[in-house]
């Protein structure tokens, strides 16, 4: 057993830094690489990627980045799991395997982690009892069956970990959670039995810290960003995890970026709901139990944290057709900018009206003044210029479409020191809307595919 193992975060999210996996294997020793693709809208245009082309439906961006990437973790020996297989990682697996075998790099395996991708199933799955009702409202999928363009459930650490018991270097995975891919290495390289609910704990907690790249390395800092050096190449979070459980947060030296208890405290606070109940498919985390120590430069450790039985569910992601919007913008300058907006605003809501035209929503921001901060914006004296921004939502293509000519004639017809009309009318868009819900474990299996190059 290895004294501890390196794992390193090298992507965030669907178009992080292209350059920063690269740097996490250039720069320093590491054991493995995660680099997360994947949120619920994500999975809605994969899967209508799919739809055109049933070779597609992964990170695109993902395949010529292999081509780099491949040489420095064979070289290396680093291990890689991603998500970045999206809806078809038997697809992205085969494509990384055409490089490896362009490139030479014969015995290396590659493993797909798939079968989350239950649409096909949705019919079935309810005739035998699974509702799958909205965990917010409680409504039946039924209601939205016809609509749903995508239906995927979180897998956890285990198809990961079986992968890695089969030799896999590379391993790409559909919608495995974003803490697994991190937790995974660690029960495999540590013996981690499946109720050893403490340490599983711990492991998606390093799972959560490094999900969001450099988020938990001085990205996006709250407390203290004008402090973080080097931004323009700050250095992703590398976990190391130790067989007891505990692990330290660090970075290379040879990169910027900032790691330290506050960094890593407003990583731990993202996203999650109930702190003392941070559930995923392999173990509740008790985020109140977490304990932090500075214990160098650039090195946090984390331990103490506690955890609890997985539940008998997995969460499913499934995404649907949620009917249209259409959103217009133009610019008023100085003076009175944004009494002008504001007018612009007035005329456009009574033409509306006026034309008999209805919405599902109508919504307003004046850009420069409250569009991050709505009601609660502080007023300002007379700036410079303000974006007029107005959107509507609705399932009535026409009235839609009686919305999108209604913007760019206020050059003409409105307040006056208009510009920013060069993109012409506002086009339509498809509103895909969220439905998260739960499904007992044994109505769906993971499934595993390895192959070696020849």
């Amino acid at each position: 057993m290895k004294k501890f193992i390196r794992i390193a975060s090298g992507q965030g999210y669907w178009g992080d830094r292209f350059d920063a996996p690269l740097d996490q294997v250039k720069e320093g020793p590491i054991d493995y690489l995660v680099m997360d693709y994947l949120a619920e809208v994500t999975m809605s245009i994969m899967q209508k990627q799919k739809l055109r082309d049933p070779n597609l439906g992964y990170a695109k961006d993902f395949i010529p980045l292999m081509e780099d990437l491949l040489p420095l973790l064979v070289k290396n020996d680093v291990k890689l799991i991603t998500n970045a297989g999206g809806v078809n990682p038997v697809a992205a697996m085969l494509a990384v395997r055409e490089i490896a075998e362009r490139k030479g790099f014969h015995h290396l395996r590659i493993a797909a982690v798939y079968g989350d991708d239950i649409l096909s199933h949705l019919d079935s799955l309810i005739e035998g009892g699974h509702a799958m009702k909205n965990m917010e409202t409680g409504a039946q999928l039924s209601t939205v069956l016809s609509q749903v363009s995508s239906a995927n459930v979180y897998f956890g650490a285990r198809p990961v970990v079986e992968a890695l018991e089969q030799g896999a270097q590379v391993i790409i995975t559909g919608r495995v959670t974003d803490t697994g891919i991190t937790l995974a290495p660690m029960i495999h390289e540590f013996g981690w039995k499946w109720n050893d609910w403490d340490k599983l704990a711990a492991g998606v907690i390093g799972g959560h810290i490094n999900e969001c790249g450099a988020q938990a390395s001085g990205g996006n800092f709250l407390a203290g960003w004008k402090e973080v050096p080097r931004m323009e190449r700050i250095g992703y979070p590398i976990v190391e995890a130790y067989p007891d459980g505990h692990l330290i947060i660090t970075k290379h030296e040879s990169l910027g970026g900032l790691v330290s208890e506050q960094t890593i405290k407003e990583q731990l606070l993202y996203e999650i709901g109930d702190p003392r109940e941070y559930i995923t498919p392999d173990v509740i985390a008790d985020f109140t139990t977490i304990r932090l120590e500075q214990i160098g430069p650039n090195r946090v450790r984390v331990y103490d944290v506690k955890g609890r039985p997985d539940t008998p569910f997995y969460k499913v992601s499934i995404s649907y057709a949620d009917g249209f919007t259409c959103i217009g913008q133009i610019t008023y300058a100085w003076p009175e900018a944004l009494l002008k907006a504001r007018k612009a605003d007035e005329i456009v809501r009574k033409r509306l009206a006026y034309l008999g035209l209805k919405f599902d929503e109508i919504r307003t921001e004046f850009l420069g003044y409250n569009s991050c901060h709505g009601t609660t914006a502080h007023p300002i004296d007379d700036p410079n210029e303000v974006i007029f921004q107005i959107g509507v939502r609705g399932k009535n293509k026409s009235h839609l479409n009686a919305f999108s000519r209604e913007v760019v004639p206020l050059v003409l017809t409105g307040p006056p020191t208009v510009t920013g009309f060069g993109g012409g009318r506002p086009k339509l868009r498809e509103v895909i809307a969220y439905w998260p819900a739960l499904l007992r474990k044994e109505a769906v299996q993971p499934k595993v595919l390895t192959m070696e190059v020849l």
